[in-house]
């Protein structure tokens, strides 16, 4: 066989030269986007660390299909999508590590899949960087391998969008009109008004030319949300009322200025509610100022190019998306805002990729410099941020560990009932059922749990500086480092 024929055969299509199927491997692969994925999913393994243990909602979600504690009560805020997730780990493992490799592992699938379908609207070098951009921010790394729902509408968003603009280019496109509806199904899933927000310049572009592609969207929406809306006629009276006891436990939606609780939730407050204290430095929140600036210019350039629509409608989304959580909510928690970090990190990218080379690809060095200095600032600071946040989270996950294991110690162990204040996360960490007679999460009454105290070991938990419940007042006391633990006579011994 002839040496050229020899070349034809070795990328493993006849009639193809190896060098040239080894270039088609690498643009099918996308291979800076996957690098994106697997830095993304290692960085997560390493900084924010596989054994930090479970938080609060984490425990809820994790807990409706755990082997490890009976199911947490579910507020109607809440939706399934993230039991359901993690579910096939869960179900019958009890590892937080295993859990959190698995979430880092699908996470960073997420994301490649999300830049990929943008592949056609954009160059993969502004997909690469946009990708960085949103995956080095320490509130993506923080909550990429945590049990939680706001990554995974940012994923669905981006999926989403990207899917609309290419159906709206070419309708024939199968890949973009299966991932508009399964991106909106996720959303959905995983959070369905959250699903609306971010949806809304869709249905309204779609109502106005693409009805077709609007009625695709609203499919996947329903798709994803219709499991929240039944059980909204099931467990909470109705549609209209689980909309609003949502709104309650949100603390009434309506106008609220949020900006500066979100600026103080940049230094690393997971929940800031209330939302009090001084705002950060502003280093802190310099790339906040910065973000929003970058991507109007990301905008002009498209505009510019004759290009608007692929930089114009994830500015929209984001826009709809980041309303409710700047304006209309009286508490902050930096989490809300990632599917907005998401839409935007490509039109951000776009810019900067603009800023630093010429309009014949080669360099300008003096901005390329200048912007490699501010990104080194920027990494530096997010590191900064994530390793504090994970270091005080994970000593506040350690002090439930410990009320867990000191209530095992007292003899409360499972089957079991723990009510009062962090109930919710030491029950799961315990093994026990979890109950409140007042509050958001209200599900019982004082009789309820007198009568459960007579049959299963039970024990109220109160802050330090906090008074216990009436009725475990006369309930032994014993000190932990974070609670205080109110143990119930011993079913069978005394009066409750």
């Amino acid at each position: 066989m002839s040496n050229g024929a020899n070349a034809l055969l070795v990328g493993g299509r006849r009639g193809t030269p190896a060098h040239a199927s080894g270039t088609a491997w690498r643009e099918r692969c996308a291979l800076p986007l996957a690098a994106v994925a697997v830095a993304f999913t290692l960085a997560q393994l390493l900084l924010v660390r596989p054994g930090l243990g479970l938080g609060w909602d984490e425990t809820v979600y994790v807990s409706q299909y755990a082997a490890q504690a009976p199911p947490a009560f579910f507020s109607a805020p809440r939706a399934r999508g993230v039991s359901l997730l993690t579910a096939p780990v869960v179900s019958w493992s009890t590892s937080t590590e295993l859990l959190r490799i698995y979430l880092a592992l699908l996470s960073g699938a997420g994301l490649y899949l999300a830049l990929r379908v943008w592949r056609p609207l954009f160059p993969d070098r502004v997909l690469t960087v946009a990708g960085a951009f949103f995956a080095s921010l320490w509130v993506t790394l923080f909550y990429g391998p945590q049990a939680m729902p706001n990554l995974w509408v940012a994923l669905g968003g981006l999926v989403c969008v990207g899917c609309f603009l290419r159906a709206r280019a070419d309708g024939r496109d199968p890949a973009a009109l299966a991932g508009l509806a399964a991106g909106a199904a996720l959303m959905a899933w995983m959070r369905p008004t959250d699903a609306v927000w971010l949806a809304l310049p869709l249905l309204v572009l779609a109502a106005l030319r693409h009805r077709g592609l609007g009625l695709l969207l609203l499919a996947g929406l329903t798709a994803g949300g219709i499991q929240w809306v039944i059980e909204a006629y099931i467990a909470h009276g109705g549609l209209g009322r689980r909309l609003s006891e949502a709104s309650r436990i949100q603390g009434g939606l309506g106008w609220n200025l949020a900006v500066d609780d979100q600026l103080r939730g940049l230094v690393g407050r997971t929940l800031c509610r209330p939302c009090t204290g001084s705002l950060p430095h502003p280093v802190i929140m310099a790339w906040w100022f910065v973000l929003p600036l970058v991507a109007a210019l990301g905008l002009v350039i498209a505009v510019r190019a004759r290009r608007p629509a692929p930089t114009l409608l994830p500015l929209a989304c984001a826009t709809t998306a980041a309303v409710p959580y700047l304006f209309m909510i009286g508490y902050a928690a930096p989490r809300f805002l990632l599917p907005v970090y998401a839409l935007l990190a490509i039109p951000v990218a776009d810019a900067l990729l603009h800023l630093v080379t010429r309009p014949d690809g080669r360099p300008r060095p003096v901005v390329a410099a200048l912007t490699a200095l501010a990104v080194a600032g920027h990494l530096a600071v997010q590191y900064a941020v994530l390793d504090r946040t994970v270091d005080r989270t994970t000593a506040h996950h350690r002090d439930w560990a410990r009320a867990a294991a000191q209530l095992h110690r007292l003899g409360v162990r499972p089957p079991c009932l723990l009510t009062g204040a962090d109930a919710i996360p030491v029950a799961y960490y315990a093994g026990c059922s979890s109950a409140a007679v007042r509050g958001h999460n209200a599900n019982a009454t004082e009789a309820a749990v007198r009568s459960t105290a007579r049959r299963i070991p039970t024990a109220a938990l109160s802050r330090p500086d906090g008074s216990p419940p009436a009725y475990a007042r006369d309930w032994t006391v014993h000190r932990s480092p974070l609670l205080r633990l109110h143990i119930a006579p011993a079913p069978g011994r005394g009066r409750s």
